[in-house]
């Protein structure tokens, strides 16, 4: 077989604000490579077929002497993220021909070989689900929400939830949640269509922060027993002074400062006052203890509608600098899917 184009998304160069298409990445296809006599040395050839635009992406492209918990994306090189991918060829006994891979390191390039799976998973669908749902609600961030929720909420009846980013994958998973546990939940988002998939959740309170003052509503409808932080800056801010006794603040991003630097903490003297418990969420620290159980009921509660879900797709591996600073600027509508190719 002749070699073919494998596209790539390479990271170029490190913003310093928001990340520019063709700039901070570039769509590269000047790559071939040969399907049938590619090197796998112990490893797999896989298709990409799906990949996810997350937040986290924007701390990775950073220069490499930034210290962080995950890695910096390499100049030059593909970037990575969560995927799905079919397996073509392979020399590992694990991973049959035919299945399909999930993991944190599927390269955005339209094949790749992977040396083993790693943090990776061979996955089984759910026959009603599509494989864009295994990188949003009933992959990474759905994961995030589920393990977040169960090992930090301590949730009770009657207590109140304040969600941010609620209409994204993670928030709109929690505000269902945090509903089932019988909480009345208050959410935030930035556009009014994102008002609405809210409301349709079954968010008791739900208001864009563009146009809504923030601490008023959290005056008038808390205190916040759970406050899932998305945001960071003056959100977590207000959400601190509004918080009630012995509140639980599971920190899951701070989306607010990835790109234009952080806002300093006002409020921090209230975490005393409060007696506040804070929690970091890192899904691959505590999501190995919920993994059997998050498989075993998810999927399937997706598939039949009992938890609800939503996504943009967008097509073409070339999309996905632009999806990327969508996801930064928050003018994505759902959660950001970039389908690479059919089965």
């Amino acid at each position: 077989m002749a070699p073919i184009q494998n596209a790539r998304v390479l990271f170029n160069s490190v913003p310093e604000n928001f990340p520019i298409p063709g700039e901070t990445t570039v769509y590269d296809t000047t790559q071939t490579i040969d399907l049938e006599t590619v090197t796998l040395d112990g490893g797999f050839l896989i298709k990409t077929l799906i990949l996810s635009v997350d937040p986290y992406f924007r701390g990775r492209m950073r220069k490499p002497e930034k210290k962080s918990y995950a890695p910096p994306f390499e100049l030059g090189a593909p970037i990575y993220g969560h995927g799905v991918g079919r397996v073509l060829r392979s020399d590992n006994p694990a991973v049959e021909v035919g299945k399909y891979v999930y993991g944190p390191y599927i390269s955005h390039q339209e094949y790749a070989v992977m040396k083993d799976l790693g943090s990776a998973t061979v996955l089984e669908k759910h026959p009603n689900l599509p494989w864009t749902a295994y990188v949003g609600a009933a992959g990474m961030p759905g994961q995030t929400a589920f393990a977040g929720w169960k090992e930090y909420s301590n949730a009770k009846p009657g207590e109140v939830a304040f969600v941010t980013t609620g209409a994204g994958p993670v928030g709109a998973m929690v505000i269902q949640l945090a509903k089932q546990a019988g909480m009345k939940v208050i959410a935030s988002a930035g556009s009014e269509e994102k008002v609405k998939f809210m409301q349709s959740l079954g968010a008791d309170v739900a208001f864009n922060y563009k146009t809504t003052d923030t601490r008023e509503v959290l005056a008038k409808e808390g205190p916040i027993d759970v406050f899932w932080d998305n945001v960071g800056g003056d959100i977590l801010d207000a959400a601190i002074e509004h918080a009630a006794i012995d509140a639980r603040f599971l920190e899951c991003g701070s989306i607010a400062g990835y790109n234009n630097g952080h806002t300093p903490i006002k409020n921090m003297s209230m975490v005393v006052g409060k007696t506040l418990h804070i929690h970091g969420i890192l899904v691959f620290r505590i999501f190995p203890k919920y993994y059997k159980e998050f498989y075993d009921t998810i999927p399937a509660k997706l598939a039949s509608g009992e938890l609800k879900y939503s996504e943009e797709v967008t097509k073409g591996l070339d999309k996905v600098g632009d999806v990327i600073l969508a996801v930064q600027k928050g003018t994505n509508k759902a959660k950001a899917v970039v389908v690479v190719a059919e089965e």
